[in-house]
C-alpha cells in the first residue's frame, strides 16, 4: 500500500522577496523554519509530502495533471480580498480535499467588516463599527469616540499603529486618509475597546470544535507605538507578555470565540482575537482561519505550548479534523 500523498502549499518569504516584494508585502508569508516543521510532521505521520509552494506553482502542477490525496494549505495569497481563498477554490474545482477552511470562509474572514456583520447577526458580541471606503464616508459615521481604525483586509498587524486610536473626528480623518492611500482598501473603524486582549486557539470543525486555551496579550512599555501591530508582532521578545488566562473572563472569551468560529464556518484549526469593553465583556475582533504555524513565535503554537501541549499535538488535532470531515479513506486517516 502506497503512502498517502499530501501536496503542501505555502508562501515562502524568500521566494517572493526574490521576485521583488518588500518587507511589509511579505510580512504574512512563511519562513523556511515553518515549512520544514510542517513538512517534517507530515512525513513523521506517514505521508509522502510534495512541497508545491505558492498558488502559481499549484496552478501549473494542476494544469499538468498532477493530483494529491490531500492538500495542506497555508497560502496567504498575494492580492485582493480573495487571495487566501485561491488555493482552496482550486482544490474544490479539482475535488481535492484541503486542510483548513474553504474558499468562502477564507474570503469572508479576510474582510473584517463582512466577518463582523456575520458574527453580529449570529448574536456574537462585537464592537459597533463602520467600513470607510472613501474619505467622504466619514461624514455619516455614527460611533462614539475614541475609535480604532485599521485596514479592513490585512493581517499580521499591518496598518495597526499609534495613530490607529483616534480621539476625535480630526484624528480619524487623518488616519483614515493615510490608510486608504497606503493600503488601497477600505478602513474598518470600530468603537475603541479599552479592556484586556485575548487570542483563543481553536481546533476542530462545527460542533466538534473546541478551544485549546485563551492567551492574554499584554504589551509592556517597549511595545512599538504601544499597540499590537506589525512592528511589535515581528519583534515581540521583551515587548509582549503572553499569559495563559484561566479566569472567568478568559472562559467567556473562549465561549465568544467558539461562537464566532462556528457562525463563520471555520474548520480544523485557527485563532480568534478578542478584546474586552469597558465593562470587561469580551468582544469579537477578528478570526484567523489560516493562523501562523511557526513553532517558536506564532501565536497559535505559543498558546498551545502554554496550555501544556506541543507542536505535534496541535498538528495532529488539525489533521484529525480535516481527515474526519473530508470522509477520506481509512488508510489516510490511519496515517495521521
Amino acid at each position: 500500500m502506497r503512502a498517502p500523498r499530501v501536496g503542501f502549499t505555502y508562501d515562502l518569504r524568500e521566494t517572493w522577496r526574490a521576485e521583488g516584494l518588500g518587507e511589509e508585502e511579505t510580512a504574512e508569508f512563511d519562513s523556511l523554519e515553518t515549512v520544514e516543521a510542517i513538512a517534517g510532521h507530515l512525513a513523521a505521520r506517514g505521508f509522502t509530502v510534495d512541497r508545491i509552494g505558492h498558488h502559481r506553482a499549484l496552478v501549473a502542477r494542476l494544469a499538468a495533471g498532477e493530483r494529491w490525496d490531500l492538500v495542506f494549505n497555508i497560502c496567504e495569497g498575494l492580492r485582493g480580498f480573495g487571495r487566501e481563498a485561491l488555493v482552496p477554490a482550486l482544490c474544490e474545482a479539482y475535488s481535492i480535499p484541503c486542510v483548513f477552511s474553504d474558499s468562502l470562509v477564507l474570503a469572508l474572514a479576510l474582510h473584517k467588516g463582512h466577518a463582523k456583520r456575520v458574527v453580529r447577526d449570529a448574536g456574537v458580541p462585537t464592537a459597533p463599527f463602520a467600513v470607510i471606503e472613501h474619505a467622504r464616508d466619514l461624514a455619516a459615521l455614527d460611533l462614539d469616540f475614541p475609535v480604532f481604525a485599521k485596514p479592513v483586509a490585512e493581517g499580521t498587524g499591518k496598518g495597526v499603529e499609534r495613530a490607529s486610536r483616534c480621539a476625535d473626528r480630526g484624528a480619524l480623518a487623518r488616519t483614515a486618509a493615510d490608510l486608504l492611500a497606503r493600503f488601497r482598501q477600505p478602513v474598518l473603524v470600530e468603537t475603541y475597546l479599552p479592556g484586556r486582549e485575548f487570542t483563543v486557539g481553536i481546533v476542530g470543525t462545527g460542533t466538534e470544535a473546541r478551544a485549546i486555551a485563551a492567551m492574554e496579550v499584554r504589551l509592556n512599555e517597549r511595545a512599538h507605538d504601544g499597540v499590537y501591530g506589525l512592528a511589535t508582532k515581528e519583534d515581540w521578545h521583551g515587548r509582549v507578555d503572553y499569559v495563559l488566562a484561566t479566569d472567568a473572563t478568559a472562559r467567556a472569551a473562549e465561549a465568544v470565540a467558539l461562537a464566532a468560529w462556528r457562525a463563520l464556518g471555520c474548520r480544523d484549526g485557527g485563532r480568534v482575537d478578542l478584546r474586552c469593553d469597558a465593562d470587561g465583556r469580551p468582544q469579537f475582533l477578528e478570526v484567523n482561519p489560516l493562523a501562523g504555524l511557526n513553532p517558536s513565535h506564532s501565536d497559535l503554537p505559543i498558546l498551545t505550548r502554554l496550555a501544556g501541549y506541543d507542536f505535534a499535538w496541535l498538528m495532529d488535532r488539525i489533521l484529525e479534523s480535516a481527515l474526519a470531515r473530508s470522509g477520506l479513506p481509512e488508510r489516510l486517516r490511519a496515517a495521521a
